[in-house]
């Protein structure tokens, strides 16, 4: 793609500021880069050497403080929103999921969903949209997801979020949805003993609880290992040529490891499974090296 235009500058100097564990942060410093203004992005200590260089490398301030991102979170809130305003400065938060205007962004994702499965789209004619599967962290994406899925229900053939099934995927010590799931209750986690840091939010933000309590038996919870996550990693870069990060991989590693089809394909026969359309949320590809796949290939002995 080649942007012919950029958007304007602001009209008053902006410096931005984003805790995440990677990928936010560096949309985040992308777009300040691209306005042309100051970028601080402050991560967790378990945030890989290889993102803090790219945003680095974009020219953000990077500052590496706390085990997990509700506590880069604190850090950043405390010392750099909490003191006095640079003169003339406007100092912008930019939340890494848990803000309306990210999970609005998201949904557009099953507009597109939506119209490839409608009339005149590739997959019109094939019976609709079955199931989404995404991972989950801090719960934008899966936000999301859920209200595309209720804004499109018309096109999806009036099943909405409630009759399009969502399984939302996560690493086992990054499982902050599961274990609320399993409590009954919005639970937080102590701590994030996962390598999908990008999925590394202690606590789903408040509007992921209410959507798992709302869509019921319409959104399906489910965890993954780590290991599983990065053979699937290994195993999808294998079969469709594209390098995602371990994060991506808990939702790849449920059609590898036959959870698909034990969470949404239960009590089908295999031609009733074949006719199923699963759409797979394939994101995050920016915390992954090659040389990050091989560590993991020795690790977790992926052959």
């Amino acid at each position: 793609m080649m942007l012919t235009s950029l958007p304007p500058s602001p009209s008053q100097p902006v410096h931005f500021f984003c805790s995440s564990g990677g990928n936010a942060g560096l949309a985040c410093a992308t777009t300040a880069v691209t306005l042309g203004q100051p970028a601080t992005i402050v991560v967790p200590t378990s945030t890989s050497d290889f993102m803090v260089r790219k945003l680095r490398g974009l020219g953000a301030e990077v500052v590496q403080t706390g085990a997990t991102w509700a506590e880069a979170d604190g850090f950043l809130r405390e010392t750099f929103l909490g003191k006095g305003k640079e003169d003339g400065v406007k100092a912008v938060y930019v939340p890494p999921f848990d803000h309306e205007d990210i999970w609005t962004g998201a949904a557009t994702m099953v507009d597109e969903i939506a119209g490839e499965f409608g009339v005149g789209g590739r997959f019109a004619g094939r019976g609709g949209v079955d199931a989404v599967v995404c991972n989950v962290g801090g719960g934008g994406l899966l936000n999301g997801v859920m209200e595309g899925l209720e804004r499109n229900r018309k096109r999806l053939g009036g099943r909405g979020h409630e009759g399009v099934r969502v399984l939302a995927v996560e690493t086992v010590g990054a499982d902050s949805l599961n274990a609320s799931v399993r409590a009954g209750e919005l639970v937080t986690l102590p701590g994030i003993t996962s390598i999908a840091t990008s999925l590394g939010a202690r606590r789903v933000s408040e509007k992921t609880w209410e959507w798992a309590q709302r869509a019921g038996k319409g959104l399906v919870s489910a965890t993954v290992t780590d290991a599983e996550a990065a053979g699937a990693c290994v195993r999808f870069l294998d079969d469709a040529r594209i390098l995602i990060e371990v994060a991506c991989g808990a939702t790849m590693a449920t059609a590898y490891n036959g959870d698909l089809r034990r969470y949404l394909g239960e009590g089908l026969t295999d031609e009733e499974w074949a006719r199923r359309n699963v759409v797979m949320v394939v994101c995050g590809g920016s915390n992954v090296s090659w040389e990050i796949l091989e560590k993991y290939k020795a690790t977790y002995g992926i052959e």
